[in-house]
């Protein structure tokens, strides 16, 4: 089974490009720009046509949130345009696409966690742009899984763990947000869950294709998070700072969150019989891997 991933730089890809060696039958294959520039939709057909791919994972997207709403024509014709381009190229091929969405979608408004059939209503341009290439992926191609998940973090890129590691290896205390709650969702397993479920695609089941919500178990706030982060961190002989509680109108953004972002991934556990480890496990298992790097960077 060959799997062409979109974006070769981002963190579930490189996750996808980890996870795969260790795969015996799967090939995971990444392509990036310029390449597939989602931006240049000229470029997206030729570029997934000649990896010839058993499945398209489309994990490629504009993320810079805020930055967004300043520029909400290259949001969506990375996000929309860009993603229904790639879903078109995988529809050509007569393969399934599996596409990465947010949590952004929804507007936070829920008392408790979201469901793949609650309305959406993107707060800005980020969400509604990733909620319309929803939209265009299912237009494109009736093969398609459209997976939303939160909070993604890695030992790849740049995430919140690596920011909240990063502080507190120059600060003794670091305010984060405490009234917005989630699923913090570790890269790692998205990409185990993609392998699980691309093998289901790949033996043609009908039933599966659909959108999902796939996220870690359990549930935080950011400010707890950061502090679990810290816990973990010290364990395995990285830096610790305090945690401080502030409110979302303690810091500012450009661009509105969800205050909850919570999402129930029963559907997908239900249906491809796979669940995420509880997010601490997770968590726990990503500091070790970057304070471990950390260290390894700083003897040589």
């Amino acid at each position: 089974m060959r799997l062409l991933v979109t974006g070769r730089d981002g963190q579930v890809a490189a996750s996808l490009l980890e996870a795969g060696q260790a795969r015996a039958g799967v090939e995971v294959v990444a392509i990036g720009r310029p390449q597939l520039d989602l931006a240049k939709p000229e470029t997206v057909v030729d570029a997934i046509t000649a990896a010839k791919p058993d499945i398209v994972v489309s994990a490629a997207a504009y993320t810079a949130v805020d930055q967004a709403e300043d520029e909400p024509d290259l949001a969506f014709a990375v996000n929309a345009t860009g993603a229904g381009k790639v879903a078109e190229a995988a529809a050509r091929l007569g393969v399934p696409v599996i596409h990465l969405s947010t949590d952004y979608v929804f507007d936070g408004t829920r008392a408790d966690a979201y469901v793949e059939t609650d309305p959406t209503a993107p707060l800005g341009v980020y969400g509604a742009s990733k909620l319309a290439g929803e939209q265009a992926v299912a237009a494109a191609n009736p093969r398609h899984l459209i997976l939303r998940t939160a909070w993604v973090y890695s030992p790849f890129g740049k995430n919140f763990v690596k920011t909240m590691l990063r502080l507190a290896a120059d600060r003794d205390e670091i305010s984060v947000v405490a009234d917005q709650w989630g699923n913090p969702t570790s890269a790692l397993d998205i990409a185990d869950a993609i392998l699980h479920a691309a093998t289901m695609l790949h033996r043609n089941d009908a039933a599966a294709f659909g959108t999902y919500h796939l996220a870690g178990t359990g549930e935080t706030n950011w400010s707890g998070f950061a502090r679990h982060i810290m816990d973990t961190s010290v364990k395995f002989g990285g830096p610790w700072a305090r945690v401080r509680d502030i409110t979302t109108m303690d810091y500012p953004t450009k661009a509105r969150r969800p205050a909850n972002s919570r999402l129930s991934s029963a559907k997908f556990a239900d249906v491809f019989a796979w669940t995420a480890p509880d997010w601490r496990e997770s968590t726990g298992e990503v500091v070790r891997l970057v304070v471990g790097e950390t260290k390894q960077a700083l003897t040589v």
